[in-house]
C-alpha cells in the first residue's frame, strides 16, 4: 500500500476562534485582499479589524469574477488573500492568490477547458474562513470556476493553493437558513460517502469518514430545524472540514462527476445537485458492485450503511435513507431547476470527462449514466 496526504498548513477549529482573524492576518501579510460572499454585512464584526481591499462575490465564482477580483488585488498590491464565506468565496480567494504571483493568462492554468499548465510560481498566503458547512474548500488545493463560454465548471489547481490557515468556527454557521444548511450539509455528507467509496481511498481518509459521517448523518436534520444548536453545527462543520481533507487526498466519484458539469449548464446550487444525484449514484454503484461480485466494495457499502443507520444498516436501507433525507429537506429534482431532456446527452458526455468520475469505484457506462439522470429528473 502506498499513499500520501496533504492539507492546510495550520487548521484552527472551535467556537469563537474566528475572533483571532486579525492577528492571524498579521502573521502572513500586511496588505490583505479580502474575498467575501454577497452578504458581507453578515460578518461585519468579524471583518471590522481586518483592514484591506475587498471583493464581494454574488453566486458561484466565474472566470470573469476572477479577472475582476484579480485586477483589484493587483492594483492594491495585495500580499495575502483572505476568503470569508461559503465554498464559492473561498475558491475565488484561492484563485486570486494563485494568479497574483503568475503573470500568464487565466486560461493558461485552467484544467479541461484551458491549457492546464502548472503554475510557474506558488500562490500567495491564503487564510480561509468558512461560513457554511459544505464544501471543505478551506482544506483543498483547487478552485472551481464557471465558464459561461463553455457552459461548464473547471478547476485551477496547485498544491500551493492549500490555504496557509483554515480557520473553522462553527459559530459562523449559526442562523444559516434551513435551505442553505440542507444544501451545503448534504454536499459535505455526499463528499464523505464518495471519499469512502472511491478507488483511491486510503487509511487516513477512511479514518476521517468514520469519525465525521455518523455524527453528520444525525446532525443535519437538527441543524436545519434548530439553526443555533451548538452540537449540530459543530458536527456539520467537522463533516465539511473532514470531507475536504478527504477529497483532496482521495478524490470523489460519479455524483461530483455530474455536479460539476450540471453547475455550468443550469442555475443550481452545487450541494443541491449533489443531494439530488446521491441516491441514484449509490444505487447504480451498488448494483454494479453486486453484479461483478466486488466483495471489497460491497463490504464498504455495508459499513456505510452502519455508519449512517447503525447496526443492521445495509445497501437497500442506505439507498432509502438517501432518498428520504432529500425529500424531508425539500431538495427537489433536476427538472425543478430547469434541466430538460434535450440536455441529457450533453451532460453525460461532460460528466464522462470530469476528473471526479475517474475516482468512481466502478466504471459506469454511458447507458447507466443516462439512466441516473433520467431518474434524477
Amino acid at each position: 500500500m502506498q499513499f500520501q496526504f496533504s492539507t492546510s498548513v495550520h487548521i484552527i477549529f472551535g467556537e469563537g476562534r474566528s475572533r483571532e482573524l486579525p492577528d492571524l492576518v498579521d502573521r502572513v501579510g500586511r496588505r490583505p485582499f479580502v474575498v467575501t460572499g454577497s452578504s458581507r454585512d453578515r460578518h461585519h464584526d468579524l471583518l471590522t479589524n481586518c483592514q484591506g481591499a475587498s471583493y464581494s462575490l454574488s453566486g458561484e465564482p466565474s472566470i470573469e469574477n476572477l479577472g475582476s477580483a484579480l485586477a483589484q488585488a493587483r492594483e492594491y498590491k495585495a500580499d495575502c488573500v483572505v476568503g470569508v464565506g461559503g465554498g464559492s468565496a473561498i475558491d475565488l480567494a484561492k484563485a486570486v492568490s494563485a494568479m497574483l504571483r503568475n503573470r500568464g493568462e487565466i486560461m493558461d492554468y485552467i484544467e479541461v477547458i484551458g491549457r492546464g499548465q502548472t503554475l510557474d510560481m506558488g500562490a500567495l498566503p491564503i487564510i480561509a474562513v468558512p461560513t457554511t458547512a459544505g464544501t471543505g474548500a478551506e482544506v483543498t488545493q483547487n478552485a472551481v470556476l464557471h465558464s459561461e463560454e463553455h457552459k461548464v465548471k473547471a478547476s485551477l489547481r496547485h498544491a500551493s493553493m492549500l490555504p496557509s490557515i483554515a480557520l473553522v468556527d462553527p459559530e459562523l454557521t449559526y442562523g444559516l437558513p434551513p435551505k442553505v444548511t440542507a444544501s451545503t450539509g448534504l454536499d459535505a455528507i455526499t463528499q464523505l460517502i464518495e471519499v469512502f467509496l472511491t478507488k483511491k481511498a486510503n487509511p487516513l481518509t477512511d479514518g476521517l469518514v468514520r469519525e465525521a459521517l455518523p455524527a453528520a448523518a444525525k446532525a443535519i436534520r437538527c441543524a436545519c430545524e434548530y439553526g443555533d444548536n451548538v452540537k449540530a453545527r459543530r458536527d456539520m462543520s467537522l463533516a465539511s472540514l473532514f470531507s475536504g481533507m478527504g477529497l483532496a487526498n482521495s478524490g470523489l466519484g460519479a455524483v461530483h462527476g455530474f455536479a460539476g458539469p450540471l453547475g455550468g449548464m443550469i442555475q443550481i446550487p452545487h450541494g443541491t445537485a449533489c443531494a439530488i444525484l446521491l441516491k441514484h449514484c449509490l444505487e447504480a454503484n451498488a448494483r454494479a458492485a453486486q453484479s461483478s461480485g466486488e466483495l471489497g466494495l460491497l463490504s464498504r457499502f455495508a459499513e456505510l450503511g452502519e455508519m449512517i443507520l447503525g447496526p443492521g444498516g445495509d445497501i437497500p436501507s442506505l439507498v432509502r435513507w438517501a432518498e428520504d433525507i432529500t425529500k424531508e429537506l425539500g431538495i427537489g429534482r433536476l427538472s425543478d431547476f430547469g434541466f430538460v431532456e434535450d440536455q441529457v446527452e450533453e451532460l453525460v458526455e461532460k460528466a464522462g470527462k470530469a476528473s471526479s468520475m475517474r475516482g468512481n469505484p466502478v466504471k459506469l457506462s454511458d447507458d447507466i449514466l443516462t439512466a441516473i439522470i433520467h431518474q434524477a429528473m
